[in-house]
């Protein structure tokens, strides 16, 4: 399994301790997001439930230049050692509960393990959830073959023999027609015989003569040692399974952002639970600010580079809102690194 990063730990804050920023999360869109707001010299918390977010999920990563190919363990050490060089107060094992508007213009920032901070402006950067399939092998065997992110990682399969995706949406079909460019076989699996996805995409996936629809069927078990090495399908109709000897599955059946949390908050969301921004950022709520995968922006493209950028926006919107309100007041940088 990829590694898990930043252990929890209970909070070296005081309760009530103020900040510029509360940043809530920290993956690439909460770690840019710290950088910025550091390098504005905004006293800045990033609460998190681990370092690294999506980055979890894989074991390398490739298309965030200029790296070339790298660990995606590295890379996630590299966000948070980039925002502490700035001053960033990075803790890690706690999960957000609430956001409150207090005292005129300051956030009540609350949480697991005594979090209860105040900010005058919050960047949320919490991601969202792939959805998973819960069958054995899936949790053993992620990041080793088992990817969340056709569009991320379908070039570290170049040359393999087979690989599965799962889904019947707009993701797994875009995922399929550009696997079948990689790999010599691509198996969509998928539980209905209709699909959501636009018609477009279907016909182009029917084209390629790479490509198996298996239907009415559901993946039950994923097989291997160190790596994916076979998925077995069930066909809900007859019963009847099969084992497909593949070099990797991806999993393309949506994701869920902590729409409760966003509910609670007063966030406006969009049907499925994303944050509506805008293109600078800014949420409905004036001073609170979203960014990466939780976000409405740019949906059908989630990459590392995007939710970076989206981070990088979000933290100069919200020192433009410091200053117009008139609490712009900027910390030396070496209070920042004390």
């Amino acid at each position: 399994m990829p590694l898990r990063l930043g252990i929890a730990r209970a909070p070296r804050v005081p309760k009530g301790e103020e900040y510029d920023v509360v940043i809530i999360g920290g993956g690439p869109a909460g770690m840019s997001a710290a950088v910025y707001t550091t390098r504005f010299l905004m006293s800045t918390l990033v609460v998190t439930k681990d370092i690294g977010g999506q980055l979890n999920l894989t074991n390398y990563v490739d298309d965030y230049p200029p790296l070339g190919k790298i660990e995606a363990s590295k890379l996630a050490n590299m966000f948070k050692d980039h925002a502490e060089m700035f001053g960033a107060k990075i803790v890690t094992g706690v999960s957000v509960e609430n956001v409150e508007k207090v005292d005129g213009d300051w956030f009540r920032v609350t949480g697991s393990r005594g979090l209860d901070v105040k900010a005058r402006t919050v960047i949320i950067a919490v991601g969202s959830e792939r959805r998973k399939l819960g069958v054995p092998g899936e949790r053993e065997l992620a990041g080793r073959g088992v990817s969340y992110c056709s569009v991320c990682d379908a070039p570290l399969f170049k040359g393999k023999d087979a690989v599965v995706v799962v889904g019947g949406g707009d993701a797994a079909f875009e995922g399929a027609i550009l696997l079948s460019g990689y790999v010599k076989k691509v198996y969509l699996v998928h539980r209905r015989k209709q699909f959501r996805a636009k018609p477009f995409f279907v016909e182009e996936a029917k084209s390629k003569p790479n490509i198996e629809f298996i239907l009415d069927s559901v993946v039950t078990e994923i097989k291997g040692k160190d790596r994916v090495e076979a998925v077995v399908v069930r066909n809900k109709v007859t019963g009847e399974t099969r084992e497909l000897k593949v070099d990797g599955i991806f999993i393309e059946i949506g994701n869920e952002p902590p729409k409760e949390l966003f509910k609670r908050i007063g966030l406006e969301t969009d049907e499925a639970g994303h944050i509506k921004v805008d293109e600078w950022m800014r949420t409905n709520i004036p001073g609170v600010f979203a960014a990466g995968d939780c976000t409405t922006l740019w949906p059908a493209f989630r990459q590392v580079i995007t939710a970076a950028a989206m981070g990088s926006v979000a933290a100069y919107s919200a020192y433009n809102h410091l200053i117009e309100k008139g609490y712009y007041k900027p910390k030396p940088l070496t209070e920042l690194r004390e």
